[in-house]
């Protein structure tokens, strides 16, 4: 029998009331939800009433309790590299929320410590647990749409109405690029791996609020002229795509980074012989992403992938950063 995982969450964010916290407590065979902090003793008490599980008014207080063995972070970007790093010194595997850490250094460093420690640190992106992206990547397998010569993603929705959303204020690790450009750039890696490198890139800087609101940029596979183009930001028509371009076809797959659970994903295949459109079984990623994140606690592999795919992530996120600077 599987030892269960004692997990507390640091910090009362929407996506782990709606989503995260529910797939933990559904998985009571692999977790024990212990409880929840918040520097507001108010929400943290909500939390808590609501998933029956300890309060805490102090993040180092839920990491410091030795009946924790993991944590989950839906904190602000800015503050992932502090929070992380205190819960890895105290030997708690971590599960974050993109983006890993706002710095390529910072990321670098967390992920030593893990390694060190033998320790899982996971950077969330569910819908890699998806049966969605799983059907493309065996739809290229097959060879049914030849070499892929180019992949494409869009990810942007409308302004946020309020103004002090933590994604445009700068001092909080804000900004396009490290939250919705995360995941074309994860997306990117999933399609063409990890050898990819930033060809040229363009954001849109707010100056009043000192962040990036829309971007694009090129990857290429290093020696190569397959690319992937990515968009992104907060100022646009709503878009949620991932096309995948082949020598003899073509793959479209919409909600390819939110469908919630319980969606019925789609992907269509078009080719010279006409095309199909393949239903996806509905299920609920963020459990998948959670038995995942449970099996890599006793697996070095996987987690010497996870270490991999962080770097990988950041590095490419500062290359982005430091092109748009250079042009």
């Amino acid at each position: 029998m599987v030892k269960q995982i004692r997990i507390g969450v640091l910090g009362c964010a929407s996506i782990a009331q709606r989503f995260v916290i529910p797939a933990i407590q559904s998985l009571d065979s692999l977790f024990e939800l212990v409880g929840v902090a918040s520097r507001n003793k108010k929400d943290a008490d909500e939390f808590a009433n609501q998933f029956n599980c300890l309060s805490f008014d102090d993040y180092e207080a839920l990491i410091d309790n030795d009946a924790i063995d993991a944590v989950y972070i839906p904190l602000p970007n800015s503050l992932h590299y502090e929070w992380v790093k205190s819960a890895l010194l105290k030997n708690k595997h971590v599960l974050v929320e993109k983006s890993l850490a706002c710095t390529l250094s910072d990321v670098v460093e967390l992920n030593n410590i893990a390694r060190e420690r033998k320790l899982a640190l996971i950077e969330n992106f569910q819908f890699r647990f998806h049966p969605q992206l799983e059907c493309i990547k065996n739809i290229i397998a097959s060879g049914e749409i030849g070499d892929i010569r180019q992949v494409h993603s869009r990810f942007g929705f409308p302004p946020f109405e309020d103004k002090s959303n933590i994604r445009y204020q700068s001092d909080l690790g804000g900004g396009a690029l490290l939250d919705a450009g995360a995941y074309p750039i994860k997306v990117t890696q999933e399609i063409l791996g990890f050898d990819v490198e930033v060809v040229s890139s363009s954001l849109h800087i707010d100056e009043q609020l000192n962040v990036d609101l829309w971007g694009n940029a090129q990857l290429n596979l290093k020696n190569s002229a397959v690319s992937s183009h990515i968009s992104f930001g907060f100022e646009q028509y709503y878009q949620c795509l991932l096309e995948v371009w082949g020598s003899k076809g073509l793959i479209k797959a919409g909600r390819i980074f939110t469908a919630p659970p319980g969606y019925c994903a789609e992907v269509e295949v078009q080719t010279q012989s006409g095309s199909r459109t393949i239903s996806i079984e509905e299920t609920n990623h963020f459990q998948n992403m959670l038995t995942y994140f449970s099996s890599s606690i006793n697996c070095n592999e996987k987690r010497e992938f996870e270490y991999k795919s962080n770097v990988n992530q950041a590095h490419l996120i500062s290359n982005i950063l430091k092109v748009h600077h250079a042009e």
